[in-house]
């Protein structure tokens, strides 16, 4: 495992085109002043690179990058698609999105495009190879960054064209409209299709629409920004074929599949700004870091935007306390992040983040915010024994946006928050010290001793039956509520869910659920038995053919039926179901008991909220979330970390 990088790249977003020239020479030296490597260039420019179609002005970037070149600062440069200019809006109207509702978007924001639009896709391509073609060696050029965030703001169009490439779509996954009739289950509600020119997005409709129409086109949406991306990387990878490509994803972002995307980029990157007035924020982040990690098969990734302190788009943007910036750097750093960087270097005189913080805030050099900023960049530039090293994990939690998708829509037993539920479970590993990995559906997990298998909602058969597999081979399987109900298509596992009826799973699992029975939300159970404890908002009919009874629902509707159960295998292991939403106390005695029973190491010997630990490379990371002073014992010492504090140090 190595880096593509040499040094732990610390920059962030740079945008000279709103400065006039002496900001823009004093910046190169601010920059060196404080250990900046790396700036990402040009990603809202492409007003300013073609002021009118086919009439490119790159003067003005020339000087930019050979100024940063001089002083000694590397480039992502951007290809600039993500805005298009207002002279495209207005010369082609039929490129802009359309909400479900038949709405067109107006231009004056940014990401106003639809992603199937053919002349957006035609001006933007051409925009990509003329910046290939200029820029391809100049000698500032560290990597490309396609466009910005794709699908932040438009992740769904119901434009026309839109349309006719959905149908395309469908006919290319389908084959034949008799197949697509058997899947989307069209018998019901006389929804049966002649041809697939009849079929539309699932635009607004008298009630609920098809379901597993609505998956595919989530499918689709996903998959038709994706295709923007990969037109862009052909043309780089032909123009410039060993210069590496990223794009910034963006944590737990619902709309794009991001298992899909990471194999179409050279090394994964992310966008991650955490609410600073949100004690628990850091939970999401770790797991974001995790996640991205995972997405790219364990090899480092890259921190492309935070923030410095405060934000623009929350109702009260409330600013990182001092030592917090530090705190998330080093936890980036620390869960196999190569890098460190921000939106943006210089904060913005105008427009519409003015108020987000940036590396150079409102007040100049001389401010609290600088300080720490020219602080971390000397700190970051003496962790070089990390890069490019990974970070082991022997749990493994399955992310799956299909499944995120279906739990969430109507018409379901109740609707599920699948982050935050997947997100209870990472929380419980954290506060033991214990990493995790974030797996795909049907992947491998023979390198984990333990899986956890949360609200995974729609699995295909083949993907339920590796999970049994994993079990009888010794490993320990915890399945939450709500999953393998529906297959890939949304169609029910009849006879029983966790499956069907004679599944693996069932089997494996020794038990089978007939029923839902979920609560109103903020409705809270007590279990009884081994594992007593209080629930959140679910409860289940569970029937236990071959497993252990840890605990049963002492109230509400299902009181007396089992709650957790488990099942020891032939193979050494054990699969564990449990029928509802464990709380922080009760998710923990699980978990207590999950990484007993598999051998799994635990660095903190009980759980600790507000802390967590990692090693990466041999070097151990412990960070401190509160704003306490607290003192753990970990990794054979005692580390006292004052609010906001974190250490480090080789194992």
């Amino acid at each position: 495992m190595t880096s593509l990088f040499p040094s732990i790249r610390f920059g962030g977003d740079y945008n000279p085109d709103q400065w006039p020239l002496d900001v823009q020479i004093d910046d190169v030296r601010l920059m060196q002043g404080a250990g900046v490597t790396t700036a990402t260039v040009a990603v809202f420019a492409w007003a300013k690179l073609e002021p009118r179609p086919g009439e490119y002005d790159f003067a003005w970037l020339d000087e930019v990058l050979d100024r940063l070149h001089a002083g000694g600062i590397r480039v992502f440069l951007a290809t600039a698609t993500a805005s298009p200019p207002a002279w495209l809006a207005r010369l082609h109207p039929e490129s802009l999105p359309v909400t479900e509702d038949g709405v067109r978007f107006g231009f004056g924001s940014r990401q106003q495009y639809s992603p199937s639009s053919p002349v957006y896709r035609e001006h933007a391509m051409k925009l990509v190879r003329a910046m290939a073609e200029r820029y391809g060696s100049h000698p500032a050029l560290e990597a490309w960054h396609t466009n910005n965030e794709y699908g932040c703001h438009i992740a769904r169009s119901y434009d026309d064209a839109s349309v006719e490439a959905f149908r395309v779509w469908l006919e290319a996954r389908y084959g034949t409209i008799e197949e697509l009739n058997r899947v989307w289950g069209t018998a019901f509600w006389s929804q049966a299709y002649g041809s697939f020119d009849e079929i539309d997005a699932p635009r607004t409709a008298p009630s609920f629409r098809n379901p597993t129409q609505l998956l595919d086109f989530d499918r689709f949406s996903s998959n038709a920004l994706l295709s923007l991306h990969r037109a862009e990387v052909e043309i780089l990878r032909e123009i410039t074929p060993d210069v590496p490509i990223t794009t910034n994803f963006m944590g737990f972002f619902r709309d794009v599949d991001y298992w899909a995307w990471a194999e179409h980029v050279d090394f994964v990157t992310d966008d991650a700004y955490p609410d600073p007035a949100d004690p628990k924020a850091y939970i999401r982040l770790g797991a974001s870091r995790d996640l991205m990690r995972s997405l790219g098969g364990g090899q480092p990734w890259l921190l492309m935007e935070q923030s410095t302190s405060a934000v623009n788009w929350r109702e009260r943007n409330a600013p990182k306390p001092a030592g917090m910036n530090r705190l998330h750097s080093l936890q980036a750093v620390g869960r196999g992040s190569d890098g460190v960087l921000y939106f943006q270097w210089r904060q913005s005189k105008a427009g519409a983040e003015k108020f987000h913080a940036a590396l150079v805030p409102h007040a100049g050099e001389h401010s609290r915010v600088h300080r720490e900023v020219q602080a971390l960049g000397a700190e970051l530039a003496g962790l070089g024994d990390v890069l490019g090293t990974g970070v082991d994990a022997r749990v493994g939690i399955v992310f799956d946006w299909a499944s995120w998708w279906a739990v969430e829509q109507p018409a379901t037993p109740g609707r599920i928050d699948y982050v935050e539920t997947v997100l209870s479970w990472y929380a419980a590993f954290q506060r033991r010290g214990v990493t995790i990995d974030f797996v795909r559906e049907g992947a491998d997990l023979s390198a984990y001793s333990v899986v956890v298998a949360p609200a995974f909602h729609a699995a295909s058969t083949a993907a339920a039956d590796e999970l049994a597999r994993f079990a009888d081979a010794g490993g320990h399987l915890v399945i939450g509520h709500q999953s393998i109900v529906l297959d890939e298509n949304l169609h029910v596992h009849l006879g029983g869910y966790l499956g069907g009826e004679g599944s693996a799973l069932q089997a494996t699992l020794g038990a089978r659920v007939e029923e839902f029975a979920p609560g109103q939300e903020g409705s809270t159970f007590a279990l009884a038995g081994e594992l007593a404890g209080r629930a959140l908002d679910w409860q289940e009919f569970v029937v236990v053919d071959d497993a252990e009874v840890l605990a049963r629902f002492d109230d509400g509707i299902t009181a007396g039926e089992a709650a957790i159960t488990r099942r020891a295998t032939t193979g050494g292991g054990a699969a564990w179901y449990v029928a509802t939403q464990p709380d922080d106390a009760l998710a923990d005695a699980i978990i207590a008991r999950v990484l007993a029973e598999s051998g799994t190491d635990a660095d903190f010997d009980e759980p600790r909220f507000g802390l967590e630990t990692v090693v990466r490379g041999g070097r151990r990371f412990v960070f401190n979330h509160t704003s306490e002073t607290v003192t753990v014992t970990v990794g054979g010492r005692d580390v006292t970390l004052g609010a906001y504090g974190a250490e480090s140090w080789r194992d």
